[in-house]
Order: structure tokens, then sequence, then C-alpha cells
């Protein structure tokens, strides 16, 4: 069969050696488990195996050094090429983020348990599953979009710590995506975005190998890519064959010494190169090869046919002697830097060594504000008032609080930091630009996808990130969420105009279904707190989390702070819900059970029943999450807090109804939105949807009646 032009000897270099392992490993692996995409490992193996071996820096006995070259392989679905490389490398796994064990992270045991029950070798890489996966990947565009947050990152720490004479954080970041990564609207945002930033320590991959799922892609897809990266002010480079090892590094170099731009390489490639039949053929790409077609490329390979999972030892022996050597060099002389600038720099030091184990620096919370209740001037005007305050405008006081103690947090908004009130204010804290990598102020742009993807690859990085934007627009951004709440990540997200408070702007701005729909992703907490000192114990909740994303809902309007001598401590907030007010006796004929803005119309209420004698308890709820922890923790918190014995039961939320009935019982009364919202002055909205504190008392009289 006809084959690419290629300098490498199909017989007898180690490279050719190791590239062969790397795809027979593949094909044997997606065949065994008669499932995945064999084609793209295939034809990529010579691109990740030149990476590993000749142009990143990465120890594979210490995969987590923090100095470390990143590879991100968007295509996902690819996943066999990692796994191979992994293994064939001998990566060490790594335990609790932090601990690395002498245990290799994939055994060729765990690759013939390819997309099998418990095995790490996931049909898509996996972060949590095994060492060596820099984030997980699957939903195309958001690897590559993760990694400009990794780029970013890489950046902000090299500015902020290194000093002359001690270079630590220098790394570069790369990643492999195919024609759908390039399709998807996440990608051309975070390639906007980076060549903005001019990330010059970022390279894209480009695998254009000219087949999807559905085909041939001039079906859906035929701009020149190359030319888009170009107008978003990237290096735009190109290799004609992925075989062609020479050229393949002599374009990587120039990728790492171009300056000012990010670098995408666009490698013509092709699909399962050297499998008859099967080459250029998009079934392929998404199916096993069959064990005919393999042996018949094992044998154009120049091995063994009808061997499986084979790997000769000169294979191990030539990553050994390659980025094993280099690497376990590479970390070693890092880590005496490291120590010698411990010695000259130890504030840095401590600050390097606390973000990496993400740990906080003490007194980190020292300036959190407690806020008044009760009378208070309005500066506006200089008559009294009673305190308070939109939710937006004290969490922003309470995040410059918390950021001026904790140098990497770091963040921003996608185009509304005026309106989310997320800007950093106090001396110092800059905005981070190509010219300023220093600045802890990002400027997402109206990117919402890519600002969470971003955010997930600082925080992989280890700097913590917060990202904001209106509740509404959380759509937008939802699938880097998700990937974010898969791993886990210590993401912040901050949502604000969370209600129909946003009045006049209508239904396209008003959400309605995204309180809920973000509570059922598994992994996320969501917290809406009820007054200022709320916001502030949702911060000090919030900080120490090491492994738990988080949504920050916030208002817009105004709310009023509850005066806490006679009300629930705001500390009740880390048990998710808790007893704001009660009944006189602690025996309340009706519960009524708020969250946000409407634990203050729930307070209105109160005020009404007990007017007319009627006894009743307000709970506050800012976190459906966190009080089932609590339950779980403690079984009798749940009858503390809401007593079975109490069955009129009001729920209010300027939401969806969905999922209210668990806590105000199948019986119980939820006052909420089953429709989207109308463009009106906010109290004509309230009115008109029945938000206000005469139907809150009617419904609990009738639930006390019933």
């Amino acid at each position: 069969m006809s084959a690419p032009a290629t300098s490498v000897d199909p017989k007898s270099t180690p490279a050719f050696q190791a590239i062969t392992a790397m795809r027979t490993l593949a094909m044997d692996a997606v065949q065994t488990a008669n499932s995945g995409h064999p084609g793209t490992p295939v034809s990529l193996s010579p691109v990740v195996y030149s990476l590993f071996q000749d142009v990143m820096k990465y120890d594979p006995a210490n995969p987590i050094w923090p100095n470390r070259d990143r590879f991100v392989l968007s295509a996902g679905h690819a996943s066999m090429l990692l796994y191979s490389i992994i293994h064939l490398m001998k990566v060490k796994t790594v335990e609790h983020e932090t601990h690395v064990v002498d245990k290799p992270a994939i055994t060729l045991d765990d690759i013939k348990r390819f997309r099998q029950l418990g095995s790490v070798c996931a049909g898509h890489p996996e972060y949590h599953f095994c060492s060596g996966v820099e984030t997980t990947t699957g939903p195309l565009g958001n690897g590559v979009a993760t990694s400009v947050g990794m780029a970013i990152a890489g950046k902000w720490l090299a500015a902020r710590y290194n000093k002359p004479g001690f270079d630590l954080f220098n790394f570069r970041v790369y990643s492999i995506g195919g024609d759908g990564c390039m399709m998807e609207g996440v990608a051309s945002e975070a390639a906007s975005l980076a060549g903005h930033l001019q990330l010059d320590n970022l390279c894209w991959i480009y695998d254009s190998n000219r087949i999807t799922i559905e085909g041939e892609t001039d079906l859906a897809f035929n701009e020149d890519v190359g030319a888009r990266f170009l107008a978003y002010g990237w290096n735009v480079l190109r290799v004609a064959d992925v075989n062609d090892l020479p050229r393949l590094l002599h374009v990587l170099k120039q990728a790492e010494e171009t300056k000012n731009r990010p670098t995408f390489v666009v490698a013509d490639s092709h699909i399962a190169w050297g499998v008859p039949g099967k080459q250029d053929h998009h079934s392929a790409h998404g199916e096993p090869l069959g064990w005919d077609a393999i042996k018949a490329a094992k044998t154009f390979y120049g091995t063994d046919p009808e061997a499986k999972f084979h790997v000769p030892p000169e294979v191990y022996s030539t990553f050994e002697n390659g980025v094993g050597k280099k690497g376990a060099a590479a970390s070693k002389a890092w880590n005496e830097l490291f120590a010698n600038y411990k010695a000259q720099f130890p504030a840095e030091a401590l600050d390097i060594e606390q973000m990496l184990n993400r740990d906080l620096p003490q007194g980190w919370d020292k300036e959190i504000p407690t806020f008044p209740w009760g009378d208070v001037e309005d500066p506006k005007t200089g008559k009294s008032k009673k305190a308070g305050a939109a939710s937006r405008d004290s969490s922003s006081k309470v995040l410059n609080a918390v950021a001026k103690h904790v140098p990497w947090l770091i963040g921003g908004a996608a185009d509304l930091a005026p309106s989310t009130k997320t800007l950093l204010g106090f001396e110092g804290a800059g905005h981070f630009q190509a010219a300023s990598p220093f600045g802890r102020n990002m400027h997402f742009g109206i990117r919402e996808h890519a600002m969470g993807a971003a955010m997930n690859g600082m925080a992989l990085t280890r700097v913590r990130p917060y990202g904001s934007g209106f509740l509404i627009f959380s759509d937008y951004g939802r699938g880097a969420l998700r990937l974010g709440s898969i791993m886990d990540l210590p993401v912040i997200y901050i949502f604000t105009h969370d209600s129909l408070g946003v009045g006049e702007d209508g239904p396209t701005h008003q959400p309605i279904e995204h309180l809920a729909s973000l509570r059922a992703m598994p992994g996320l907490t969501v917290l809406r707190p009820a007054d200022a000192n709320e916001v502030s114990e949702a911060w000090r909740w919030i900080m120490p989390q090491k492994n738990k994303p988080v949504c920050l809902i916030l208002t817009r309007q105004e709310l009023l702070t509850f005066d806490r001598t006679v009300c629930g401590s705001a500390c009740g907030l880390h048990k998710g819900a808790y007893v704001l007010a009660d009944a006189p006796d602690g025996k309340p004929q009706v519960i009524l059970i708020g969250t946000g803005s409407e634990v203050g119309l729930c307070m209105d209420a109160r005020e009404v029943l007990a007017a007319e004698g009627i006894h009743a308890r307000v709970v506050s709820m800012p976190s459906w999450e966190l009080f089932e922890e609590a339950c779980a923790k403690d079984p009798t918190y749940r009858e503390q807090v809401l007593p079975s014995a109490v069955k009129a039961r009001v729920a209010v939320e300027m939401a969806s109804t969905f999922g209210w009935a668990k806590y105000a019982g199948s019986e119980g009364a939820v006052i909420g939105m089953t429709s989207f919202g109308a463009s009106a002055p906010l109290k004509d909205l309230l009115k008109h949807f029945g938000f206000t504190k005469e139907r809150v008392a009617e419904e609990a009289k009738k639930q006390i009646a019933r």
C-alpha cells in the first residue's frame, strides 16, 4: 500500500519502534474493548512521542512538579494516545493530588481493561483517574480552552514569583485538538482571548485529518482554519506530514522561540496511517479496526502481527533514556533552585507552598466584615434608614477583604465586573494584560464558556480563580462548569442578577430554571445568601474548600441586614439551612423557607402572621447541598430545622418550583415561577407574580387550615 512520505526508518530506529508500540497498544486496546476511537491515536503517535521525548520538560517520576510543561489532549476520544505514552514513560501515581508514590499510573493490565468499569483508562481522559492526565477532556473544544487557563496561570506565576536568577516558572502548555475542537465555539472564544493576551507559552497542534464521525469535513467545515488563527493574533505554522519527525521538531522549536504570540500548528495527518482499508476513512475514527486489519498494520510496521499488547523492552529503555533522564534532571534542578529561593525569599516561597497545597495564609479572613444592622445613615441623603445592601455589593467588600490576604486569588468577569462588583480595587491588584501579567483582575471578555474553561485550567495550575457574570448566562458556560465539577476543582463562580429583580430587562435576563439546574449538578455547591452577613459566612466557607466548585448567587436589589441579636447567627449558613427566626415557644404552626432575597419576604410575612396571633418559623436555606451534608453528618439536624410534626410549610423562591417539594413537603406550598418572567419595574413584577408578604401569609394560613 502507498503511504505518506516519512523520514522515519520503519525497521530500525528507536523512535519508530516506540511510535509503533504506541500505535499497536491503541489498536489492541480499542479492539479488545470493542469500543473507542483507534484512528487518531494511530495517526498522531509521532506527534505525542516527539512532544514528550524531545520537546517538553516532563519528569515521569514526578508528574506534578510545578514547572513541568503541560500536555492537554483536547481530542479526548483519542484517549489511548495519552494512555499508551503514560504507560511507556512509566509515569508514577499521584495520590490526593500532592503525593507521588512508587507505583505506575497505568499498567499493561490497565490498558487491557480500556473502557471497562473501574479501569483508570476511561473512554475519555479523566483528571482524577490517573496521573499524567492534566485535565478531563471529552466535550470537544474544552481541552484547548482549558489550556489557555493553564497558560494564563503560567504567565501570572512567572510575573509574581520569578526573581533575578530564579526563573521558577517558565513552563509551556501544549494541546492537541482536531477538526471538532476547531468547530466548537468555546475553542474560538479561548483562541481569541489567548491571542489578545499574547500567550507565547501556549501551543495548539491542530490535527487536520479532514474526518469527523459523519464523514469528510467538507460536509460542514471548509474554512481556512490557519487564516482564522492569524486573525486572532497567533503565529501559524504547518507540518505537511506528522510522520516527518525532523520537520515536526523544527516547527515545535519555532513555537518555543516565538515571542508575544501563541502558536498554532496545522499538522496534516492520515487517520489510521498504515492500516489497510482504513486510512482516510471515517470508519477508523469512531469504531474498532478489526483484528485482520490490525494484523496487516502490524506487518506493515514491522512487528509481530500475532502479538497483542506487546511492548519490546527496548521501547521502555528509549523513554527511560530520553524523557526519563531529562525530566529527572530538570525536576531535580528545579527543587534545588526552589530550596535556594526559599532561603532568600521565604515569604514568597511560603506563598508558593500554600498555593500548591491549596492551603490558605494565616489570617486570610481577618478583614472579613461583620455588617451592621438596625438604623444607619444613608450616605446619599444623610437620613436614617434600615441597614441593607445588595448582596453583590456586600460580596464585593468581602472579596476584596479576602483577596488582599490570598495573593493567588485572581479572577474577573465576562465583561460585567461593574455590574457583578468583582473588581479588586486595593492597591497593587492591577489588571492582567499582556503587558502586565502580574495583574489580578482578569478581563475574560464576553466569553462565558471560555471563562469557565480558563478557570478550570487556572485551578489545575493551583492558582485560585473566580469568574463572574449574570446568573442567566450560566447557560453559556455550562459545559466548562460541568467539567470543573467532574474534576472537583475549587473554582468560584459569582453569579449576580439572580431573579426577577432584574426588572425591566425582562425574560431574557431573568433566570428561572437556573438555580434548579445548578443544584442538579453533582459536586457543585450553590450558595444564595439572604443578607450581607450570610455573604461574609459564604466566603468563610468557600475559601477553605480544596475540591469543591461553588456558585455564589447574588442580588442586584438591596437586602435588609438582619438583626443578629434577635435572629439566628449567620454562621448557620455553613449547615446550609438554619432557623433565622422562630415561634416564641419554639413550636411553630407553620414554617416559611426562603433563599436569598426571599428570606426577607418570609420575615415580613412572619410579622403579618404574628399580628394575627399565628406563630411562624423562618428558615433561611442558602444551600441545599450544605444542608444535606449537615443532615448526613448529624441525622438529628433536619428535625431541628424542619420538624416533621410541622406539616404546614411554605417555600418561597423567585425561580422554578422544581425540587422544592423535598423541603416544603409533598402537600406544602411553593411560591415560585412556573413561567418565564416579564419586563416591568420590580415592584410591579413582584405583585404580578405573587411575591408579596400578603401572598406568603395567605398561603401559610391555608397550610395551617389544611
